[in-house]
């Protein structure tokens, strides 16, 4: 889907910096990373061209079977046949990827960790703001692409001006930004508008963005005579970058890459090459074949969801979590619901409280999320080291809730809302129920939640029904405002501009369409005049003491008014791994700084220069 502008625009902040194509971020991440866990099987996304027949897929037309011992295994991010390895189709097959900071073979400027949220080097060794309005990022002189070429600021400039002349993923950053030129071969600046500047936005691009070769994609668009649609529908069966794979087999079962021995990076990595000569994705059919060749050993790293991981090893395989213990996983989204403000009995904010008194959090952990989400801290930030830094904690702990349903009906007696016969109560003449909560019907965690959430408010005396249509219907409710109360993702994922970008898509006010019309944040239209200058400022500065200030000051707004609820702490990706062959994952408290990012995305990467057999 083409999109204008504006529209790319609203793409780049609704739900996370993870973007696809088109307005997929109006809903929950994709299905082979982070969307709810499904039922059925999970089916690959309509080809954005048509894939070449299995028999042609293959380079080399051979199973190119690479042996155990030197083969990383992989499951979880592709789940049907490889439509193409174009960064700029919108539909790439694995390991080329928008969003998640993926360096196996196009690299980013820099590595996110979400351990703590830092910006680690890679294509670039250094970045600095020369004034308010000017980055000037300098790039590693030996970083070279896999056909020998030196990476320069050439490639960086092209990149980021993709962007300008093309609807493309990073499009949206021109929204913030002015220019982007070359200073020298091997540094760059990038100048943000005078009368929009975004300093956040700026830090997520130079962990977003995959840089391209400049002698390579100048020559497809040549070819495509500058027409995107065209550009989209290159292959790119042997893909340049700079990382330390290159594309080495393909087909409907399974892809693999090889490891490039004339990689320039080694010296980031302690000088020497990645343990794992192959990673292979193997294509599953669905969640159970991927679990079973999870548990047997024949996958290495697991990014599906498993239901009570702790059975596997319980039943003795070699599996472990980054986390020893519960939560097992580290957090990395807030799955909410959100309140239409002007349903009456909804637009009183001590129901909307009493509601978040009345969940059981504990539940909604156990029983939706396998146990797989810390105990519930209610903030606009994540309940981890990258986040919850930004906010003072002990200024909001006054105002965060806890499970309560005592406390929530005794609130509820305090305002006057009396319960009926039936045992729902009445404020102002307003019953209040029944109001429908939604959700896509088949994402069994967020059902499972939703039915919790309704039980839990029958014991207040509000009467909440569970709605689960199919995922284009819940869209259009989400959007147009068409709704009681709703569950979505509040921007997740790990990104230099989080909580910030979290913040703006469940309380920014501006530019959000009146109900009926299509709004893509801020979907229950809560509107807070100091929230929105808080949030317009934030962006806006650097110093860390005035950041936390008013960070924190966003939050007391939020926890007082109350228009979303947040249900639990969700995984952005299920780092499991299986050491039956590969052995040295990182794990928690294990002094490496190795987050657990799938040993493939930001800095996660760097698992694999510390694995061995």
């Amino acid at each position: 889907m083409r999109l204008n502008k504006m529209s790319s625009l609203i793409c780049a902040f609704v739900l996370t910096p993870a973007l696809l194509v088109g307005c997929s971020s109006v809903t929950p991440p994709p299905a082979a990373t982070n969307q709810p866990v499904k039922q059925e099987p999970a089916k690959p996304a309509t080809p954005a061209v048509t894939p070449p027949a299995p028999a042609a897929a293959a380079p080399s037309g051979d199973a190119k079977e690479t042996p155990r011992n030197e083969t990383l295994y992989i499951n979880g991010l592709q789940w049907g046949a490889p439509t193409n390895f174009n960064l700029l189709s919108g539909n790439p097959a694995f390991p080329i990827n928008y969003g998640n900071s993926r360096e196996l073979i196009y690299e980013t400027l820099f590595m996110i960790n979400m351990l703590d949220g830092k910006l680690e080097p890679l294509l670039g060794t250094k970045y600095s703001w020369t004034d308010d309005f000017t980055m000037k990022v300098e790039l590693n002189k030996d970083a070279k692409w896999s056909d020998g070429k030196p990476f320069t600021s050439d490639d960086a400039v092209y990149t980021y001006m993709l962007g300008k002349k093309y609807q493309v993923n990073w499009s949206s950053f021109w929204t913030f930004l002015e220019d982007v030129t070359a200073d020298g071969p091997n540094a760059f600046n990038i100048k943000l508008k005078k009368d929009n500047p975004n300093k956040l936005t700026v830090l997520d691009s130079i962990d977003l963005i995959p840089m391209l070769p400049k002698h390579i994609w100048e020559e497809i668009e040549k070819k495509s005579n500058n027409d995107l649609a065209t550009i989209r529908k290159e292959f790119n069966a042997s893909p340049v970058g700079t990382g330390p794979y290159k594309m080495y087999f393909y087909n409907d079962q399974k892809i693999t890459v090889a490891r490039d021995d004339n990689y320039w990076g080694k010296a980031l990595f302690g000088g020497k090459l990645a343990a794992p000569k192959y990673i292979t994705h193997v294509i599953y059919k669905d969640n159970a074949a991927g679990d079973l060749a999870f548990k047997s050993g024949q996958v290495d790293v697991s990014q599906q969801f498993i239901p009570q991981v702790w059975n596997m090893w319980k039943d003795g395989a070699p599996v472990k979590t980054y986390m020893k213990d519960a939560p097992y996983y580290l957090p990395g989204s807030i799955p909410s619901i959100f309140f239409n403000m002007s349903k009456k009995g909804l637009d009183n904010v001590d129901v909307r409280k009493a509601i978040a008194m009345a969940i059981d959090y504990k539940k909604v952990s156990d029983l939706a999320m396998s146990g797989y989400s810390s105990a519930m801290k209610p903030s606009i930030t994540l309940d981890s080291d990258a986040e919850k830094k930004y906010v003072d904690q002990d200024a909001i702990k006054s105002l965060q809730w806890t499970t309560d349903v005592a406390g929530a009906n005794a609130l509820l007696d305090k305002i006057g809302a009396k319960k009926g016969a039936d045992g729902i109560r009445v404020l102002d003449g307003t019953r209040l129920g029944p109001y429908d909560v939604e959700c896509p019907y088949g994402w069994s965690d967020w059902n499972a939640s939703l039915e919790i959430v309704a039980q839990n408010a029958k014991a207040i005396g509000i009467e909440i029904r569970t709605k689960f249509p199919e995922q284009p219907v819940w869209n259009n409710d989400l959007q147009t405002g068409k709704f009681d109360i709703i569950m979505n993702t509040p921007a997740g994922g790990i990104s230099p501009s989080q909580p910030w970008n979290r913040a703006r898509t469940i309380m920014y006010s501006k530019g959000v369409a009146a109900a009926g019309e299509m709004a893509f944040w801020n979907w229950g239209r809560y509107k807070n005049e100091q929230a929105d200058q808080i949030i317009d400022k934030i962006p806006t500065i650097s110093d860390e003491a005035q950041v936390k200030a008013l960070y924190t000051e966003l939050t007391k707004i939020w926890l007082k008014d109350i228009p979303s609820i947040p249900l639990m702490y969700r995984p952005w990706v299920f780092h499991t791994v299986n050491e039956s062959i590969w052995k040295g994952f990182p794990s928690q408290g294990d002094g490496s700084n190795i987050p657990p990012q799938i040993a493939i995305d930001g800095a996660g990467i760097k698992a694999l220069y510390q694995i061995h057999n």
